[in-house]
């Protein structure tokens, strides 16, 4: 058992050697990486060190007018940080300037149907399949010119990250992908899970029916039940309510209920996609391996992490350098565990 303080001094770690430390608390699934270089130390800072963003920017590309946040030099090295859901490009507050003060430029987009991200048409179907919120990273890049990076990211953002780099390798340098290996077999989510596993999942179920929709599109009950989440999935964050406001206000987007409801339909195979991302999705149904170096990240706390923790379950989807670790928080990792998140993405880009 971890006790408060112990707990409290691992979430400012931020040196690799404290990353290290973090790991040997539940033991590593680790291949030594060929690192390019020695990768420096990210300084410590407390989560909740930064409520906003300096700059918020806008971009036509793809299908989209897309939002996002961009911090550091513009001609440094690209790092792509993606959000999960119930969240926002503020799950990277924290995160973004540690790395911008390592020189890196730091992309930070609302993925569809979040925060300021539009859709430049509206004829295009709502559509939140795993391939299409991917080909909207690619589409991200080419207008921002960014030929290839580093993609970080957890929940939504872990799936399409693991995505991008088993499809587009040549755009990704390294990844670092929180719970692993995330890309969805349709197929094995048409079969039953554990009971308690299953009771994790409740809000898949309740989007799966008319009143989870309804919910989602009331305003006070989208705001009610996003909010549980946070609660449920990340049990010792303790957050404030200014910090959960500024995210769901990310969700007042006039296409986020649909775009969820979408998305966990789809995966359920309640919901169709579009037949202009079949062949991406035949691809992935193979469950294609990653080949990229990747950093994985296993959070403790989060009930949708299966002991014990190690990535083991995962590891072969790996095949490039490789390391895990695994951190005691909850869900939301890279707010929960800033200075830890972005010495992942430093140390990964040294591999």
């Amino acid at each position: 058992m971890i006790d408060r303080r112990t707990f409290s001094k691992l979430l400012g770690l931020g040196t690799g050697t404290a990353a290290a430390s973090l790991t040997g608390l539940q033991g590593s699934a680790k291949a030594a990486p060929d690192r390019g270089g020695e990768a420096p130390a990210v300084p410590t800072t407390a989560p909740g060190a930064h409520v906003s963003f300096p700059v918020l920017k806008q971009v036509k590309a793809g299908l989209l007018d897309v939002g996002h946040a961009e911090l550091g030099p513009a001609h440094g090295p690209a790092v792509i940080c993606l959000h999960g859901w119930p969240y926002d490009i503020h799950s990277y507050v924290d995160v973004a300037p540690l790395l911008a003060d390592q020189g890196y430029r730091v992309i930070v987009p609302y993925l569809r149907g979040h925060g300021t991200t539009r859709f430049l048409s509206s004829r295009t179907f709502r559509n939140a399949q795993q391939s299409a919120i991917a080909l909207d990273v690619i589409a991200l890049m080419d207008a921002l010119r960014i030929h290839k990076a580093v993609i970080a990211g957890f929940d939504w953002g872990s799936r399409t990250g693991g995505i991008l780099a088993a499809l587009w390798p040549e755009r990704v340098k390294a990844l670092v992908s929180v719970s692993g290996y995330l890309i969805t077999d349709r197929a094995m989510q048409r079969e039953p899970i554990s009971p308690a596993a299953e009771h994790t999942w409740w809000y898949q179920y309740y989007f799966a029916t008319e009143r989870g929709k309804k919910a989602m599109e009331r305003e006070d009950l989208r705001h009610d039940l996003t909010r549980l989440v946070w609660d449920l999935v990340s049990p010792t964050w303790n957050f404030d309510d200014a910090t959960f406001e500024r995210t769901a206000a990310a969700f007042r987007n006039p296409d986020y209920a649909a775009i969820v409801i979408h998305n966990y339909r789809w995966r359920l195979g309640l919901a169709e996609g579009e037949r202009r991302y079949d062949r991406y999705e035949d691809l992935l149904a193979t469950a294609p391996v990653i080949g990229v170096p990747a950093l994985t990240i296993d959070p403790l706390l989060d009930p949708f992490t299966a002991p014990p923790g190690d990535g083991s379950s995962y590891r072969g989807k790996f095949t490039g350098p490789y390391e895990h670790r695994a951190l005691p928080v909850g869900h939301n990792v890279p707010q929960e565990a800033p200075a830890a998140f972005a010495q992942a993405v430093v140390d990964v880009d040294h591999f």
